[in-house]
């Protein structure tokens, strides 16, 4: 068991088996839900403790790890750690949100002497339980050395990508990838059942070329199945495309394929499949 105190505010699909994987690695860790009967199933699944606030939890802590919902979460929670965190400690976002709220919140860090890496993650729910997260990260050298080698507990890889910021532009690009080879592989599978083929076939075959991705290996299955009662949300994935779509228009850059496809998960949403997995994309084509 390490003396390093770290707390973990946010126990959601990522969130709860992150701070499990901290507790499993010997972390003594402190956790915060805004469901507090989240948190407590979190300490009967493993040694930790719960705290009633994000104050509670960000007290003494060496560490604070948040992973929330959007960046008005960000602000609330991580204001309220922070007002109670000592010069010296660490806040951590994991957070899939905004450049401009991880700049905010650096701003205040560095007025009370802690430090902070805006961290977002890639993997999914799966890449979580099974600790094969990837981090994107930006911040300061110092304080990412620091907290690299205790993020390894839930990642199979993080990079420190330049100043704070620089993590959630490139969760940015990671989403604006997935949303178009979501698209193209929907639009495939639609095509080939259409055509008559095996599906199935067909996908094992080209999975070996150059058509190979993530979302082939892992969703196509599922997709041909229609299941898609699991993984990332559409809801969660309109959030995110929403954020790359306001960074463009700051930064001048052209997205339309990302808008185009922003808008076929709304009608996603309008099937009623806004906690549907971010496969689904296929069932507007049905």
């Amino acid at each position: 068991m390490t003396d390093l105190k770290v707390s973990f505010l946010g126990l959601g699909v990522m969130g709860f088996p992150m701070a499990g994987h901290l507790a499993n690695a010997g972390y003594n860790v402190t956790v915060y839900n805004r469901t507090a009967e989240k948190a407590q199933k979190w300490a009967n699944a493993y040694n930790g403790d719960v705290a009633q606030t994000p104050e509670q939890a960000a007290e003494d802590a060496d560490i604070v790890f948040m992973c929330v919902g959007d960046d008005n979460d960000v602000r609330q929670i991580g204001n309220k750690a922070l007002s109670v965190m000592r010069a010296g400690s660490t806040l951590v976002d994991h957070t899939t949100a905004s450049a401009d709220v991880a700049r905010e919140l650096y701003d205040a860090c560095q007025a009370k002497q802690v430090g902070f890496l805006d961290a977002p993650v890639s993997g999914g729910q799966a890449g979580a339980e099974n600790g094969q997260l990837t981090i994107m990260v930006g911040g300061d050298d110092a304080v990412y050395d620091t907290v690299k080698p205790i993020m390894e507990t839930y990642a199979r890889h993080s990079q420190l990508l330049g100043k704070v910021g620089s993590g959630q532009l490139a969760k940015m690009m990671n989403q604006i990838c997935i949303a178009g080879i979501v698209q193209g592989l929907s639009e495939a599978l639609h095509f080939g059942q259409r055509a008559g083929l095996d599906c199935n076939a067909v996908i094992d075959v080209i999975s070996k070329g150059a058509a190979q991705s993530w979302q082939m290996e892992n969703r196509a299955t599922t997709m041909l199945d229609n299941s898609f009662d699991f993984g990332f949300a559409v809801d969660w994935m309109r959030k995110d495309l929403g954020i790359a779509l306001d960074e463009a228009r700051k930064n001048g850059s052209t997205l339309a394929l990302t808008a185009l496809v922003d808008q076929y998960y709304a009608d996603v949403q309008k099937l009623g499949g806004g906690r549907w997995d971010t496969s689904s994309l296929l069932t507007r084509l049905k």
